[in-house]
């Protein structure tokens, strides 16, 4: 019996109930669907001692993939490192992801140990998979976020999959939106 896949998601929006939220449950219940296990934390809930990484680079002298600085952050740094699937929920904020989520993202530099003798890393991330559900309230800027998702992802050498929403408008109205819940439960049944 194959074991079931462990699923993080990292919800960066502020707002609940409202359109990034509804992505998170739909896929969420896709791959709960399918057996695996899931766990959502809402970055807007994180108590930080720092917004973002300092650039202490502390983490790069110690043996395990571990943030420094002892706040709600480093648990969730944690993790990512053990999760087979990570998935980045937001909604587009001035053409980028939620200063919530951006924040969590940027202390992810402790998951990465650099070698700049020889320009190499090593990390706990290849191999995993990352999704991004992305809504926005129209369809300019859904490209190039899920372009620096993507490139991280690359870079992390990780498989990558999105599932952009245009269109999504105010809060609440996803719901209106023909197709999208089912995209959100494909998707979520197909990375388990």
């Amino acid at each position: 019996m194959a074991l079931s896949k462990r699923i993080l998601i990292l919800n960066g929006s502020p707002k609940r109930g409202g359109n990034t939220d509804n992505l998170v449950s739909w896929f969420a219940l896709g791959a709960r669907s399918k057996g695996a296990r899931v766990e959502v934390i809402r970055a807007a809930g994180l108590k930080y001692k720092v917004c973002g990484c300092t650039s202490c680079r502390t983490c790069q002298k110690i043996k395990e993939y571990a943030c420094v600085i002892k706040d709600d952050a480093r648990a969730v740094l944690r993790k990512m490192a053990g999760a087979d699937v990570i998935v980045f929920a937001t909604p587009l904020y001035f053409y980028g992801p939620s200063a919530q989520l951006k924040a969590l993202i940027d202390r992810m530099f402790c998951l990465y140990k650099w070698d700049n003798t020889t320009d190499t890393f090593k990390s706990p991330m290849p191999g995993k998979t990352m999704v991004l559900l992305l809504s926005a309230y129209e369809d300019i800027g859904l490209k190039n976020v899920e372009e620096s998702f993507r490139l991280i992802a690359d870079y992390s050498e990780m498989k990558f999959l999105s599932l952009l929403v245009p269109d999504a408008r105010e809060s609440g109205e996803i719901l209106e939106l023909k197709g999208i819940r089912e995209k959100a439960l494909a998707l979520g049944k197909k990375i388990s």
